[in-house]
């Protein structure tokens, strides 16, 4: 600009010296004028077109991230700090709900007609001039962006919530299937032999055998409903424990009574000194129910194994558990249906193989997960399957003679297994 102002001072002089330039010195100033000023038309108009683009390119960006299907929550930290970064602003921030400003902060509402969005904050000492920015063409902009936003999450949710329900549908539908089918064949087996049992003729010895399958068919029948009604408080979480001093080597016993006194199929490995657990015994002796049920069903004949002991810390420590296996040699199960048998309903053999609701094993997690256990099984196809339990032994446990466990005893009887069920204790 020196050099400029000395020619300008110049030729002034020069006018001054020379009177009759003076129009050409007028006409001079003027254009270096009119110059001026076009320079800076030009100059704010390039600084508008590239404000303008920046925000067109801030609001395809506002839109990526608005509308791209993730979580609305999640997005609009991200378009706030692009917002504050675009507008070279020390900070912004987009909230769904009404907030008020402060002495450090400018709320600016987002709204749609009479419909509140949410607010844009920023710092109070904003620039004017980023302030009337906002306000006339940022602020519409994320209005209508917010807005398509929020109706794009409420169709999602309404689509989502339209499948759950649907999908709802299909999986009462096969409960309702299964349940009707499992309870129809007890009921059609007891159904015909009642009406056998009606019939001139019939030989003491078929009398028996009628009123065998009756019973069977009719504990079978009892067992399902005790099933049905496990599932239903369980997943309604009402289910919960009275913990007891129990003796787990009692609870097996108890179980294989309950499953079939004289039943043969079965071979215990219990450890002689157990320790005592607090456990609900009712739910826990069910477990080992179901779970020895499922085992014998799958064995193919064999002899199912039950075995328990104690491990982890030493006796006051508190790490302790006890392990209980239960193990069938029967056809195994695939890897991808290891946690699925333990779905309400699931059934991983083919269908009319075994019989069976498919709620046992669910029913049996959730009773030992309920009491602090845990049952888990392993297996290989064609290996047979090992359920196990693992239940905590909290510190310090009482003998098994200063506790008494109510499943201990059964009418004022004791549990005694049957002398097949004991053969295998020292193996």
């Amino acid at each position: 600009m020196a050099p400029v102002a000395v020619l300008l001072c110049a030729l002034i002089g020069d006018a001054i010296a020379s009177s009759g330039k003076w129009i050409g010195l007028a006409a001079f100033l003027l254009a270096t004028l009119l110059g001026a000023m076009a320079a800076r038309v030009a100059r704010t108009r390039a600084r508008e077109a590239s404000e303008r683009r920046r925000e067109a390119d801030l609001a395809v960006e506002m839109a990526r991230l608005l509308l791209r299907g993730g979580s609305l929550g999640e997005s609009l930290p991200v378009a706030g700090a692009r917002l504050a970064q675009v507008l070279e602003l020390s900070s912004a921030a987009i909230h769904l709900e009404s907030v008020a400003g402060d002495e450090r902060t400018i709320a600016f509402e987002l709204c749609e007609g009479p419909r509140r969005l949410g607010t844009l904050m920023i710092r109070a000492d904003s620039s004017q001039a980023t302030v009337r920015r906002l306000q006339q063409r940022v602020v519409p902009a994320l209005e209508a962006l917010l807005s398509a936003a929020l109706e794009r999450e409420a169709l999602l949710g309404e689509v989502v919530e339209t499948a759950a329900l649907r999908q709802a549908d299909v999986a009462k539908t096969a409960v309702l299937r299964a349940v009707s089918h499992d309870l129809r064949s007890p009921l059609t087996a007891i159904s015909t032999a009642g009406e056998a049992l009606a019939l001139e003729g019939l030989s003491a010895q078929g009398h028996r055998e009628l009123a065998a399958v009756i019973l069977e068919e009719t504990r079978r029948l009892a067992r399902l409903v005790e099933n049905l009604l496990d599932v239903s408080r369980l997943e309604a979480g009402a289910a919960a424990p009275r913990l007891e001093w129990t003796s787990v080597d009692e609870l097996i016993r108890a179980a294989l009574v309950d499953l079939a006194p004289n039943d043969e199929g079965f071979r215990l490995s219990l450890d002689s000194e157990l320790p005592l657990i607090r456990v609900d015994p009712g739910q826990l002796e069910r477990a080992f129910v179901n779970v020895l049920e499922n085992a014998r069903r799958h064995a193919e004949g064999q002899v199912v194994s039950v075995r328990a002991r104690a491990v982890g810390a030493t006796a006051e420590g508190g790490d302790r558990r006890i392990l209980v296996r239960i193990v069938d040699r029967g056809p195994g199960i695939r890897s991808a249906d290891l946690e699925r048998v333990f779905e309400p309903f699931y059934r991983a053999e083919p269908a009319g193989e075994h019989r069976g609701s498919g709620l046992g094993l669910a029913i049996a997690r959730g009773f030992t997960e309920a009491n602090g256990g845990t049952l888990h099984v392993e297996s290989l196809p064609g290996q047979g399957a090992t359920f196990v339990f693992e239940l905590p032994v909290p510190a310090p446990s009482p003998s098994v003679q200063d506790a008494k466990t109510p499943s201990a005893t059964r009418d004022g009887a004791a549990l005694s297994p049957s002398p097949a069920q004991t053969s295998g204790t020292s193996s």
